[in-house]
């Protein structure tokens, strides 16, 4: 392994083409330049001077390696700045997981706000399940997540509630109730619902059974949909009824409407949370920033 201060010598060397004009530039004595050159001739086996009384010059092979000293040092002096930056939170890469958040205007704008102040950064944005966003972070192949709760225990994961939004239900445009401004959930007992399958996030599906069970029936799931817009497009199909998070009514639809509910039932049961979650065993400096960014934007 060459030493980075042979690297410097031997450019000072093949600038200056004079050992005493180079041994000056390094503020070291001649005779150990000498030495040092001679020695890193040895190390990589050929000649980089040709030498006689009267003058130095580059061997063909030392013009070659002088590209490449310069290179290196050069990668070197950029491979540094970059972990400073990266040390100082302004540079680095960040891998975001999240479920739908279109609707989510303030979140949005913290993204984009935290992208403006901090070019350098880079995004991997993965849309995931709630279950899926866990693993991730948890297994350290993510850095936030965006996401509902879980309904599990995940003790090394730490979680922000963004915010608190209204379950509402999505009828197809032609149903029979699709005229009344708020909807009795007790009154869609005999209809068909499409939901997400309960492993995908536990949280949210038994939020959504327990409503039911408070309006005082089962519901019967006949369609089950990993993603909230494809459950979205069942209804639109007519596959059936959903319970479904307010901020997906915020997109315009004629053969979806979206109405709140009418049910005997706690109120922590007819709202559903946005968390952000993290894994705290992990240090990030540029995630943290991001995490302020984005309580900022929340007013958390």
């Amino acid at each position: 392994m060459i030493e980075t201060r042979l690297l410097f010598q031997f450019i000072a060397v093949a600038e200056e083409l004079h050992f005493n004009r180079a041994a000056q530039r390094l503020n070291m004595a001649q005779p150990p330049l000498s030495q040092a050159i001679r020695r890193l001739e040895q190390e990589i086996g050929v000649s980089l001077f040709s030498r006689t009384n009267r003058s130095v010059s580059l061997t063909p092979a030392g013009v070659s390696f002088l590209e490449s000293a310069r290179e290196v040092l050069r990668t070197l002096d950029e491979g540094v700045e970059k972990t400073r930056r990266v040390s100082q939170g302004i540079e680095g890469h960040l891998t975001l997981t999240f479920i739908s958040i279109a609707g989510y205007v303030p979140l949005l704008r913290a993204l984009r706000n935290f992208r403006a102040a901090y070019p350098a950064v880079t995004f991997t944005m993965q849309e995931a399940t709630t279950q899926e966003q866990i693993e991730a972070l948890e297994q350290g192949r993510a850095d936030l997540g965006f996401m509902r709760p879980s309904g599990r225990s995940a003790p090394d994961l730490r979680f922000d509630s963004l915010l608190l939004e209204p379950v509402v239900i999505a009828l197809p445009a032609t149903h029979r109730l699709a005229h009344c401004r708020i909807i009795q959930l007790s009154a869609l007992q005999d209809e068909h619902f499409v939901s997400a399958p309960r492993h995908l996030g536990h949280g949210f599906h038994d939020q959504m059974m327990q409503l039911c069970e408070a309006a005082g029936f089962r519901p019967h799931i006949s369609q089950q949909a990993r993603q909230l817009q494809t459950l979205v497009a069942l209804v639109a199909s007519c596959f059936g009824v959903a319970l479904l998070p307010a901020s997906l009514a915020q997109e315009a639809r004629e053969d979806v409407i979206f109405r709140p509910l009418e049910v005997d039932a706690p109120a922590e049961l007819q709202h559903t949370e946005l968390l952000m979650g993290w894994n705290a065993r992990s240090d990030s400096l540029i995630r943290d920033k991001l995490i302020e960014e984005i309580r900022r934007a929340m007013q958390l």
